[in-house]
């Protein structure tokens, strides 16, 4: 095992936060009880923010990027883990605070590390990553608050990106009818049909000033993009519906009124996948062991080598990027 491997570091230079291909050896990784060979990670559009400095992700320099990793337990001080155990890890800081996976070698703290689902590959883990535990833990809160597919259409916003794909496919999987919002509807509708999607519905339906009640379309509702989508959503839901938001990929804003709450009984509930319980955790990753369409997962992810990250960070800002991508940090 060579003292020296690659990690994509983000340093400050000159005043601004800049990310780059480095080596380095395992005594600039922290001092931490597990360490980890890393074989994949994934790109949110959190690392995207990170890769190409557009956003503080990074609040600690310098630091590896990447909020998640999949990989193999090399040697452990901790008695929970052996070399041997396939783990994951998402969240917790990773990329923000605590050095993250793009990187081949990391040192991790075991109250972070997740064990992978027997029935999983680590490449399967990281196909999912932030984005499809996120999406996992939007269903169940769905599915916590009574939602039923019977109660009628859900509504999942930003359709097309990570989270939003992986929610399309476990929801019309658990039998739910969904109506996909996506800005790209010419481009991406085939592949949001084939994921299950019954309904597509135009981003610029939702991006726009809403009423404070309008008709009730949705029993459910997946969010990933915040400010008026998120508002116009809310406005739509029906009569004691389930609005989860979990993302601003279209800002952090919200103008919307009480109506929704006290006329209808609407629930709005937030979902956090950064700090979120291990129960809660090993739960949503459970059930996507166990749920997950296999063939979706093939179709809606690509692997990618990490030292080309760097240029692809602005496509994902962007929304040039359908779906998931598979961080291979071996190459």
């Amino acid at each position: 095992m060579t003292d020296v491997f690659n990690a994509i570091v983000a340093e400050d230079v000159d005043g601004k936060t800049v990310a780059s291909l480095k080596q380095i050896t395992d005594a600039q990784l922290p001092d931490l009880p597990v360490l980890v060979e890393v074989a994949y990670s994934t790109i949110n559009y959190k690392d995207g923010l990170a890769l190409a400095g557009a956003a503080p992700i990074c609040r600690k320099l310098p630091l590896i990027c990447g909020i998640d990793l999949a990989g193999t337990v090399l040697e452990s001080a901790d008695p929970a883990f052996s070399a041997g155990d396939k783990i994951l890890v998402n969240g917790y800081g990773l990329s923000e605070v605590h050095n993250g996976g793009y990187s081949q070698r990391q040192r991790l703290n075991p109250d972070w590390i997740v064990r992978v689902p027997e029935s999983m590959s680590l490449s399967d883990t990281m196909a999912l990553g932030t984005a499809g535990y996120t999406s996992m833990l939007c269903v169940q809160g769905l599915q916590d608050q009574g939602v039923t597919p019977e109660d009628g259409p859900i509504l999942v916003t930003g359709a097309a990106g990570g989270v939003g794909s992986v929610a399309v496919s476990l929801l019309a999987g658990l039998g739910y009818e969904v109506h996909a919002s996506t800005g790209r509807v010419e481009a991406q509708g085939h592949f949001l049909r084939g994921l299950g999607a019954s309904a597509l519905v135009p981003r610029q339906d939702l991006a726009r000033d809403s009423k404070p009640l309008e008709k009730e379309l949705w029993a459910g509702v997946v969010d990933t993009v915040g400010d008026k989508v998120l508002a116009t959503a809310i406005a739509q839901t029906c009569y004691e519906g389930v609005v989860t938001a979990c993302g601003l990929a279209g800002g952090a804003g919200l103008s919307s009124s009480v109506m929704p709450f006290i006329l209808r009984g609407v629930t709005l509930r937030g979902i956090d996948s950064v700090m979120a319980s291990q129960a809660r955790r090993q739960r949503a990753w459970d059930a996507l062991a166990e749920t997950m369409n296999r063939e979706h997962l093939a179709s809606l992810s690509a692997t990618v080598p990490m030292s080309g990250l760097l240029e692809l960070a602005p496509s994902i800002l962007a929304g040039e990027v359908a779906g998931r991508l598979i961080v291979d940090v071996n190459a």
